[in-house]
């Protein structure tokens, strides 16, 4: 059946990015490692909500709830550590924000003297940045970023996706008429065959096709004339070979008893092509061979009477009428099954309503593409949206990182180890003061962050573990296909929407399957139970009636005359011709040997190459004039007579094969006549009835394949539904799981990510911005005893300004 080709490939290869799609598989694996749940339980838990008051106590519930929890529990703790993050990180910042207003928690500007300050403020500034480097790179902006720019790109290009998905299901629907058009014109090549071979006359070739001994005779006089003919001139023919051969010899000796072939040059020559000069004589002598003329005679006195003629009278004028008059009923009524089996294939075409539903679909299809092409732009836009908001959350991480790296930057840069913390430099101080900025919009943003992060984990891991990977393992269908599921009343929901019998074994799983081996829409549905074409497409009933028939032929076939006794004689005469006795040995013995003994070509070649060995003149020249001659007798002479040869071994193995047997071999061809005429006398009606079944079964045989053809050809390739799995897998495993879901995931895990690593990051930024900010005060020594002085003035117990007092305190070094 004509296919056409379909261009969408339902399959997504994300590229590089699907390194970090399989790394958030397996940290989805971690959160929820549980099996997904059978369709019973799902069922089960349903029921038990649906009906809890009239049926079910609430013990049963709770026991169902906690199996949720427990499904659930990943999720469930994850969400329950985001909330908490969302609503304790902004209330520790308020309440570290007011603590530091108060001087505490790092607040006050003065910093403590260690021996070990330079090794922390190294830990401090490496910790940040290990930190902030992960944030940016390995689970953070770069992880966000790249899955967001994936789900907009591939939103992009998701037209072109779209569009081929649906030309695919109008190439679906246009072609499903001409593949049930293509099926019903093939019935009518079958019957034209059925009636060439009704019309041909089958009954005379029953009764004589024994009649090749007819054949044979001709073959056979054909034969003994090639012999006679092929003897005659290869008698001949040698003879006058014979001849001119002793005139070369003659003329060749001649020439070598010239002087010249006395001179030592030459003298060795001359004598080798002298003793050669016995070659140049004939190998084959036919002249003794036997005479067939005695045998051709007696074959064509066999063909006087033309036996052919005399069959031809009998058998092919007046049996086919006798035997065609008496069956007119019966080939009538042949003919009538054929057409009635034509008629019920195309009345079966007719009950299939394929042209309205072809036509609704493509109504409703064209529609759907319309509505899909004004929409599109808009989802785009809306896509943009999303993105620029993404885009915004991960520029809140970025602004965090620039804060924190420029006060890397501008603290390693300014830091003087030689100042001490109330004489640090402009620039090492502002690296303080970003540090602690980035703290700021940490406490500002991560809680925001988080929230995005909550939502998404919790929405795109779920649609990943509860629709994409039992899609994948089709665990959804089979949850789909749970009896009483999707209606409390069916068993199979998706038989009881087609056929309004939710008995039917029919399930989702069982569809999507078969289209996506691409087998026809008939065995994919089930549409057996709609039109069964086993029944529409029987023709048992009628080949039945018509044996019925046959079985009641009385058909009369005594007049005719097969063979008699004249063309009985004439075959024995034909047997007795002697071509038994003919001596094929003889003959073969001479049509083996060569017609010369030595080959003529070769020896003038030799003569030739010899005369080039002596001195130029006139006996060099006239060696090579009989070398020429010898050619000459070879092509016209030789030649034919080779042929003549061929002719000959062709015709005596023909007769010799014609000859073994041929008394029995005749005998057996009177036999089958005097059967065969028995049987026209006794039998006739029997042998035509069981030819006329035999050629009834092979004439059923031609239409039962066909059919069978038909019902194979619509289960498994009219309608070929692989553009309706194409739709499935293009809305589900690519849009849904690929494009949105994978990227929602990656976000959501760089983004989560990087708010998670803030909290590190936040501390030690506190810590380091106290080595890299310019202090108030710092601790005073005493010269001599190098302890603190209280200075109580100040009532700093200990702690001094040195923008009062003009005093230099050296750091410890």
């Amino acid at each position: 059946v004509p296919a056409k080709t379909y261009d969408t490939g339902a399959y997504h290869e994300p590229g590089a990015i699907g390194i970090l799609f399989k790394i958030v598989h397996a940290f989805l694996y971690l959160v929820q490692p549980n099996s997904f749940p059978e369709g019973k339980q799902i069922n089960y838990f349903c029921l038990k909500y649906r009906f809890v008051v009239d049926v079910f106590t609430l013990l049963e519930n709770v026991v169902l709830t906690l199996q949720a929890i427990y499904y659930e529990i990943g999720f469930i703790v994850s969400a329950a550590l985001g909330l908490l993050f969302i609503l304790l990180l902004p209330l520790v910042g308020l309440c570290f924000c007011m603590c530091r207003c108060c001087d505490n928690c790092g607040g006050e500007m003065h910093q403590r003297q260690k021996k070990n300050a330079d090794c922390q403020r190294s830990c401090f500034a490496t910790f940040l940045f290990v930190a902030s480097l992960i944030i940016r790179q390995v689970v953070g902006v770069l992880c966000a970023y790249a899955a967001n720019q994936h789900l907009t790109n591939q939103v992009r290009g998701a037209k072109k996706l779209v569009n081929s998905n649906f030309k695919d299901l109008k190439i679906f629907l246009n072609d499903t008429p001409a593949q049930i058009d293509y099926l019903v014109s093939q019935y009518n090549t079958t019957k034209d065959k059925a009636l060439s071979d009704l019309n041909s006359c089958f009954l005379t070739k029953a009764f004589f096709k024994k009649f090749h001994i007819l054949a044979a005779i001709r073959e056979t006089k054909e034969a003994l004339e090639n012999v006679s003919v092929s003897v005659e001139v290869l008698q001949e023919g040698t003879e006058r070979l014979h001849a001119n051969l002793t005139d070369v010899k003659m003329h060749l000796s001649n020439t070598l008893s010239d002087s010249a072939c006395n001179a030592a040059q030459a003298a060795s020559t001359c004598n080798i092509i002298r003793n050669s000069l016995s070659q140049l004589n004939i190998n084959a002598n036919f002249s003794g061979l036997p005479g067939v003329n005695s045998q051709l005679a007696k074959v064509n006195d066999v063909l006087k009477i033309d036996l052919s003629s005399l069959v031809q009278k009998v058998s092919f004028n007046d049996t086919p009428d006798l035997v065609v008059n008496q069956t007119r009923n019966i080939l009538s009524d042949i003919k009538s099954v054929l057409e009635s089996i034509g008629s019920n294939i195309t009345t079966f075409t007719k009950m299939l309503p394929v042209q309205k539903i072809v036509a609704d679909l493509m109504v409703y299809l064209t529609q759907s593409e319309a509505y899909v092409q004004d929409y599109f732009p808009l989802v785009e836009q809306y896509d943009f949206y999303r993105w620029l908001g993404c885009l915004i959350l991960c520029c809140m991480v970025v602004l965090i990182l620039v804060f924190y790296y420029l006060g890397l930057l501008c603290g390693t840069c300014g830091y003087d180890k030689h100042a001490s913390p109330t004489t640090r430099g402009c620039i090492s101080n502002t690296g303080g003061n970003f540090l602690m900025a980035g703290v700021g919009f940490s406490f500002l943003f991560s809680w925001v962050l988080m929230i995005v992060v909550v939502l998404t984990f919790v929405t795109g891991g779920n649609v990943e573990k509860l629709v994409c990977e039992p899609f994948e393992d089709k665990n959804l269908f089979k949850i789909l296909d749970t009896p009483y599921l999707l209606n409390q009343h069916w068993k199979n929901y998706l038989a009881g929407i087609i056929f309004k019998n939710p008995n039917v074994n029919l399930t989702f799983e069982k569809v999507y399957s078969d289209c996506k081996e691409n087998k026809g829409i008939y065995t994919s549905l089930h549409l057996e139970h709609l039109f069964n074409i086993n029944e529409l497409l029987n023709i048992s009933m009628y080949a039945e009636d018509v044996a019925l028939r046959i079985e009641h032929i009385q058909i009369n076939l005594s007049k005719i005359i097969l063979l008699d006794e004249i063309g009985k004689e004439n075959l024995l005469n034909f047997s007795s011709s002697g071509i038994d006795g003919i001596d094929f040995s003889a003959y073969l013995t001479e049509i083996n040997k060569s017609v010369t003994k030595v080959d003529l070509l070769s020896f003038a070649n030799d003569l030739e190459a010899r005369a080039d060995q002596l001195p130029k003149g006139a006996l060099e020249n006239a060696l090579k004039g009989h070398a020429n001659n010898i050619r000459m007798i070879h092509n016209q002479q030789v030649v034919p007579l080779e042929q003549a040869m061929s002719t000959l071994n062709q015709s005596i193995r023909l007769l010799k094969r014609t000859s073994s047997e041929l008394m029995v071999k005749v005998k057996n061809v009177i036999s089958a006549v005097n059967a065969a005429q028995n049987l026209i006398n006794n039998n006739a009606s029997q042998v035509i009835v069981q030819e006329t079944k035999e050629y009834m079964d092979t004439i059923i045989g031609y239409f039962e394949q066909y059919i069978e053809w038909v019902k194979e050809s619509i289960a498994m390739e009219v309608a070929a539904c692989k553009p309706i799995a194409n739709v499935i897998d293009t809305a589900v495993d690519i849009f849904l799981c690929s494009y949105i879901a994978d990227s929602v995931n990656t976000f959501w895990f760089g983004l989560g990510g990087s708010s998670m690593f803030l909290i590190p990051a936040i501390i030690f930024a506190v810590k380091l911005s106290k080595y890299y900010r310019r202090m108030d005060t710092e601790d005073v020594y005493d010269d001599f005893e190098n302890i603190p002085m209280k200075t109580t003035e100040n009532g700093n117990n200990g702690y001094h300004k040195e923008h009062l007092y003009g005093i230099h305190n050296p750091v410890f070094t």
